[in-house]
């Protein structure tokens, strides 16, 4: 059927634009997240956004969610996507893109949970194109999808049932990605292919987008379980008005990790930055504050990307960050907010994402339910 996308360029198969012509868990998905870009400290207030459309399942959602004063609330939204896949609103959360590659503005509006927020995202860097990802074991292929992932600045404001938030691009920072592709989404198969070739027995995920004063920096790597890696990436580029002319440099790099007791998450976290054409560095990551995914779906047992749950549904929750029991896998994906100084003493901030489960051989991981000592 015929949409009002279809009067727009950029089909890619001979269908009209709502077909995906491919595999049931194609989605294309925004992520956001913010904070402030100077003098936080411990439990500094955080935010992040997801939206994505899954069109092989008919389904459209979003989420935002928020981290202040010790609180973590969550608003989400779910509907059927029906013919039209730029309709960028789910429930309380709309994503409007304003300038590509430079402007994009977040809407939030749920009284019921007592949030809202208008923002709008100004990019200081280029859109970093990652290596492709494509994860699978023999002929079964899990993901194979394309990121980009870009820096920038945050003007607008939040409102929380305890105060507004202003937010001003001289002292708010973060970063937005989009992905699109295949990974797996919704509801599980409940008659999966068996696998050709040993199944995986862990999942290891790094991702760390780095805003420095003069400096972006994207740095992400994927480990198998013995510590291999399938994917990795150590990419920067100056600060600038005009991202799409800044020059892109590419790096090796390796990493320490301090791990928090009894987690799978970290306090502290170092790379070692070896560009190809110029002197090493290091880059030291503190952690301030632990944001936990599942508020916008990740990893969330009903609410989880492309998952149905009603033709057109919202809902909110909110906890104590405090009273998380990280051993509880519902939390084992966080991003953690971080104040990152550079060998040269140079301080910025970002953000740690970690994602591991099973085995992890470096680590120290044997199973799924063990923790760091």
């Amino acid at each position: 059927m015929i949409s009002a996308s279809d009067d727009y360029p950029l089909h890619q198969t001979s269908r009209p634009f709502r077909d995906p012509g491919t595999d049931r868990n194609l989605y294309d998905r925004f992520f956001f997240c913010g904070y402030p870009s100077a003098g936080a400290e411990p439990g500094a207030t955080y935010f992040a956004v997801a939206f994505g459309t899954y069109p092989g399942r008919n389904v459209t959602d979003g989420a935002f969610s928020i981290v202040s004063d010790g609180v973590q609330r969550n608003v989400r939204g779910s509907r059927i996507m029906g013919e039209e896949r730029m309709n960028l609103t789910a429930g309380p959360v709309t994503v409007q893109i304003v300038k590509p590659l430079r402007q994009l503005r977040v809407l939030v509006d749920a009284p019921e949970a007592g949030v809202r927020a208008e923002l709008l995202f100004a990019a200081r860097g280029p859109a970093f194109e990652e290596p492709h990802f494509r994860y699978g074991w023999g002929h079964l292929t899990a993901m194979d999808y394309t990121r980009m992932t870009q820096n920038g600045t945050w003007t607008g404001w939040i409102e929380t049932p305890d105060r507004r938030i202003e937010v001003t691009p001289d002292s708010w920072l973060g970063t937005r990605d989009r992905s699109w592709g295949i990974r797996p989404v919704g509801q599980r198969d409940p008659n999966p292919a068996a696998p050709d070739g040993p199944a995986t027995i862990g999942y290891y995920w790094l991702w760390a987008p780095l805003n420095f004063p003069d400096l972006n920096v994207i740095f992400d790597v994927n480990e198998n379980s013995d510590g291999s890696r399938w994917h990795e990436n150590m990419s920067s580029a100056p600060v600038g008005d005009d991202p799409a002319a800044l020059p892109v440099s590419e790096s090796k790099h390796t990493y320490e990790v301090d791990w928090r007791p009894n987690t799978r998450h970290a306090d502290n976290f170092v790379i070692h930055v070896a560009p190809s054409g110029g002197a090493p560095y290091s880059i030291k990551l503190r952690a301030l504050n632990t944001f936990y995914m599942m508020g916008v779906g990740y990893s969330h047992p009903t609410w989880c990307h492309g998952a149905f749950v009603g033709p057109d549904e919202r809902t909110h929750d909110e906890f104590v960050t405090a009273d998380v029991d990280e051993k509880n896998p519902l939390y084992n994906h966080v991003q953690i907010l971080a104040e990152a100084t550079r060998s040269d003493g140079t301080v910025g901030m970002g953000i740690l994402e970690m994602l591991i489960t099973g085995q992890h051989q470096p680590s120290g991981f044997t199973g799924y339910t063990d923790m760091h000592a």
